[in-house]
């Protein structure tokens, strides 16, 4: 027995643990393959992927929401004011209702019921003719949108985004467009608001939903009040095509 524990001597492992070799003879017998490292040295796990796409960034799955809520805050000191002088001058204008209430497509495809401010009279006939001056006059301040900062507190909605459509027209949307919250102002309305026509405002759309940014959600923003300013592009455009 003490003779064979003679002939086995210890060996330093590749791996870094020491493991025993017998011996025999001048030769050596056999030796124990390394063992592969574990714990903090081995390489990362692959970031998961969903059929070869790569999932959204930080931004997309965080920043954006508290942005939305940073922002909104920010800003109701000044909105809210605006909010109320506004709603007086709908009732004084146009009675009451004051709120006007839609369904439309959120996202993912989800409908919700969206507000805004009144802009046109009750009754038929053309919108521009029913909106009369002062309701011509809240669409092109974005005035009648004000309401939609609640929608982006309780996150039906984000400052930036597609503009959420009615949702008879899900049928001839691309979906694409609902991968995220849909938004007071987008990136197709700061390239021309209803000027555009539905095949560039979808294409625009879903460009932006595919990869929303920060750099790129506050130049959005920082080009939505040039336009507000300019008043550009507030004329009722026509409806989406295939309806």
């Amino acid at each position: 027995m003490r003779e064979k524990l003679a002939r086995m001597r210890p060996e330093r492992d590749p791996a870094g643990g020491i493991q025993v070799v017998p011996e025999s003879g001048a030769g050596r017998r056999s030796r124990r393959e390394p063992v592969p490292e574990t714990g903090r040295h081995s390489p990362p796990e692959p970031v998961a992927r969903q059929d070869g796409v790569p999932q959204p960034g930080f931004y997309a799955r965080h920043g954006k929401r508290w942005l939305d809520i940073l922002a909104t805050l920010t800003l109701a000191p000044i909105a809210m004011p605006l909010l109320a002088f506004a709603s007086l001058g709908v009732w004084a204008v146009l009675g009451r209702p004051i709120l006007f209430r839609s369904t439309r497509l959120g996202r993912n495809g989800a409908s919700f019921t969206m507000l805004k401010l009144r802009s046109m009279a009750p009754g038929d006939g053309p919108d521009d003719a029913r909106a009369g001056r002062f309701g011509r006059l809240l669409r092109a301040s974005a005035l009648d949108e004000l309401p939609q900062l609640w929608h982006v507190l309780r996150g039906k909605m984000s400052l930036v985004g597609p503009r959420p459509l009615p949702s008879h027209y899900a049928a001839v949307l691309p979906s694409a467009r609902h991968a995220v919250r849909a938004g007071i102002t987008g990136l197709a309305q700061v390239a021309g608001r209803n000027a555009l026509a539905w095949p560039d405002r979808l294409r625009l759309d879903c460009r932006y939903a595919a990869s929303p940014t920060l750099t790129g959600d506050l130049r959005i923003l920082g080009a939505t009040v040039g336009l507000l300013l300019a008043r550009r592009g507030a004329a009722p455009g026509p409806a989406p095509p295939g309806t």
